[in-house]
């Protein structure tokens, strides 16, 4: 579930991220934490199909892919420490790497909706990555089959909406092309 964390109305930053001792998926976003449940099954499930295609796109490119719980340290200049885990990113600077997190702004974030996240994902870390100027950021919707595709144009996010029946055609890579209908299977039956 995703909530502010508010000791002390404090704001937290990176040093204080790395020295929480917790199995818990916390982030900071402008020195405020937030912390998540872990994601439903139809969330991994999807997440998994996405790595797939994408790892096989990304097969002999200098680029690279991350799944969470990787921290993303994300500086922007008006605001407090930022750390995020999405749930894929994409790297091409493999420069910016330490042994804890990812110092930069990845070229792709992709974030899959929980019903606990949805807004967070939808406002503030939109928000977030627009600030940083992450060149795409993908929202990806198990509930209604749709992939919202974010590039910037004059300052702003522009979104193409693509649906299950859909080929979604990523703007910054080039040829990287997705068939929707085999990200978003018939929802599984309940043992």
């Amino acid at each position: 579930m995703s909530q502010p964390l508010l000791k002390n109305e404090k704001y937290y930053t990176y040093e204080d991220f790395l020295s929480w001792d917790t199995e818990e998926r916390i982030e900071i976003i402008d020195g405020v934490t937030f912390a998540f449940a872990a994601p439903l099954i139809k969330h991994q499930r999807v997440s998994m199909k996405l790595i797939k295609h994408l790892e096989s796109f990304l097969d002999g490119k200098k680029c690279e892919l991350f799944h969470a719980p990787t921290n993303v340290k994300i500086k922007v200049e008006s605001m407090k420490d930022n750390v995020v885990q999405p749930d894929l990113f994409i790297v091409c600077d493999k420069t910016k790497f330490t042994d804890h997190a990812y110092n930069g702004v990845p070229e792709l974030i992709i974030e899959i909706l929980s019903p606990s996240t949805a807004s967070y994902d939808c406002i503030k870390k939109m928000q977030l990555y627009l600030k940083a100027e992450v060149p795409e950021y993908w929202i990806v919707d198990p509930e209604t089959h749709r992939i919202y595709v974010f590039n910037i144009e004059n300052d702003k996010y522009v979104d193409i909406v693509y649906e299950k029946n859909n080929i979604l055609e990523s703007n910054i890579f080039s040829g990287c092309t997705i068939k929707l209908s085999d990200i978003f299977e018939e929802d599984y039956m309940e043992a």
